[in-house]
């Protein structure tokens, strides 16, 4: 297939690309300006400005897959979501949300029928989701991803724990100790994103979950080690961690939630590899 990648020079982005080129997919990628270097053709459109998007897709787009920042604006991100599905009669989008509308789960990992319950760092995007799983009913195979916490190849929110552990010589922990993670891979999570490009049904909302509730405790002490101490953790008081990165992310960091991504495994064959969040970043 032919698939255009909004939000390819991303963390996420660039192994999602990658994957679906290397299972036989021609990539596209756009960008807000031409790219005098790239792997891929460029096209140029922008989320930001929605009358851009049709003519980036074009005929020839057969998929569309979004996994890009949302840009904090309720009303653009409404009328970019319009003008992808507008353009999309009869193939492929794949849209980009996220675990934390679901808020806090309770013990026992949730699935993708729970209720959404999202923290204020995310408080529209589950309007957003049923946008693009409404698009179904307009013949577009729509598709939601709700990744888990991203790990792998030095990025994600994980690597941030890492930089904590560096500067303050101790490993830091949001929330308290009982607060867990879903998380997952990334290159797991480029592998659910081209499995739903090519299999997943209209409609489908997935969560791109592997460990469905790691120990926040246990990932602070591994990036202790990792920064060469003796695997401490010690918890980050939200006041200092609100004033350093801000309430919003600091609340959605001391989220506890448990996760379930079952579904996507039932559905799709989706098999993440044999892979231990603490163990990667205590390497």
């Amino acid at each position: 297939m032919k698939v255009l990648v909004i939000g390819a020079t991303g963390y996420i982005g660039s192994a999602t690309a990658r994957k679906l080129r290397e299972r036989g997919h021609e990539v596209v990628a756009l960008a807000r300006e031409e790219r005098a270097e790239s792997p891929y053709e460029v096209r140029v459109g922008d989320l930001t400005r929605p009358e851009t998007l049709a003519a980036a897709i074009g005929d020839d787009i057969e998929a569309v897959v979004n996994v890009a920042t949302s840009s904090g604006d309720q009303a653009a991100d409404q009328a970019a979501t319009a003008a992808l599905v507008d353009a999309l009669a009869g193939r492929v989008l794949v849209q980009t949300s996220g675990i934390w509308v679901l808020g806090r789960t309770g013990r026992e990992p949730v699935t993708e029928d729970a209720p959404a319950n999202p923290l204020p760092i995310v408080s529209y995007r589950p309007l957003i989701e049923q946008q693009v799983l409404a698009a179904a009913e307009r013949g577009v195979r729509s598709v939601v991803i709700r990744p888990g916490i991203v790990y792998g190849d030095g990025g994600g929110i994980p690597a941030l724990l890492l930089d904590l552990a560096r500067k303050h010589g101790v490993g830091r922990y949001f929330g308290d100790p009982g607060t867990r993670w879903p998380m997952v891979h990334v290159a797991d999570l480029a592998d659910l994103y081209a499995l739903a490009v090519e299999s997943a049904p209209a409609g489908t909302l997935l969560h791109g979950v592997d460990e469905p509730a790691v120990s926040v405790v246990a990932l602070a002490a591994a990036t202790d080690l990792a920064a060469g101490g003796t695997g401490r953790a010690e918890l980050w008081l939200r006041p200092d961690a609100s004033a350093t990165l801000g309430e919003p992310f600091a609340d959605a960091l001391a989220l506890d939630q448990a996760v379930s991504g079952v579904r996507a495994r039932d559905l799709l064959g989706w098999q993440p590899a044999d892979r231990d969040a603490v163990r990667d970043l205590h390497r």
